[in-house]
């Protein structure tokens, strides 16, 4: 049980972190003493930067190797913007670029006693869409950071920018599926197959069951992305950004 005194912490962390990105002043790390110790001290500070934010758009789900438990962060709806668009220079500081597939929910899966099957969120998943995820940060090198600072800063989640629908999505065989990541015209990463959490599927009804207490359920309208399949990669102001995957489409972006 957390006590006040150590809510009182969190949530000066969580205005540290918030200051640093909103000033492009960032800091190292957070002191000591205001660093979460948990995952779940590091969830609460993701939920209070989240509140600045506004209303939550969607959810980033990944894992870092095939075995381990997930980690997830609240994506705002107020980060949220088609392929094209032309980031505001004022927004961020770090410019971090990762390709993904996310997924637009057409139903309500509500929290309930009995788990989702992977068939039952499959059925409630309108599209398949790539995306480029855009990595912002109030920490100076935040994978450099403590881990769980890190986590609390919304898992470096700066914005996310969404391709086209994918047709026949289903058929797609993720395990082999290519990967292009280029910045102003330079390819920075080919791969296959490299979403870090082995089957990216797993991660929909583990968010769905798992996730729920914290997420009050996942609601049609909302986006789930699935993590990383190039690592992060930087850009600078005035470069452009594009992603092709073989199968599931191309997404695009330029930072002003």
């Amino acid at each position: 049980m957390m006590t006040g005194a150590r809510e009182e912490q969190l949530i000066s962390a969580a205005r540290m972190l918030m200051d640093a990105r909103r000033t492009h002043e960032p800091i190292d790390d957070l002191p000591e003493e205001l660093r979460p110790t948990t995952v779940d001290e590091a969830y609460f500070i993701q939920d209070r930067l989240s509140l600045v934010y506004g209303t939550v758009g969607g959810w980033k789900v990944g894992a870092p190797t095939p075995e381990a438990t997930p980690m997830f962060a609240p994506m705002p709806l107020s980060r949220m913007a088609p392929s094209g668009v032309v980031i505001k220079e004022t927004e961020h500081r770090f410019r971090g670029l990762e390709a993904e597939i996310a997924f637009l929910l057409g139903k309500d899966l509500p929290p309930r006693d009995t788990a989702y099957s992977m068939d039952e969120v499959v059925a409630a998943i309108a599209s398949c869409h790539p995306v480029i995820e855009v990595l912002e940060s109030g920490l100076t090198a935040p994978l450099s950071a403590t881990r769980l600072s890190m986590i609390a800063d919304l898992q470096m989640h700066g914005g996310f920018v969404y391709g086209a629908p994918v047709a026949d999505w289903q058929k797609i065989d993720f395990t082999k599926e290519n990967v292009v990541l280029a910045v102003d015209g330079v390819v920075r990463v080919d791969r296959t197959g490299s979403n870090t959490s082995g089957n990216l599927m797993r991660l929909l009804p583990w968010l769905a069951n798992e996730g729920a207490a914290r997420t009050g359920g996942l609601k049609a309208g909302q986006w789930v992305t699935t993590g990383s399949w190039t690592g992060a990669e930087l850009a600078d102001a005035g470069t452009t950004a594009d992603v092709r995957f073989a199968t599931a489409g191309d997404v695009h972006l330029r930072f002003e």
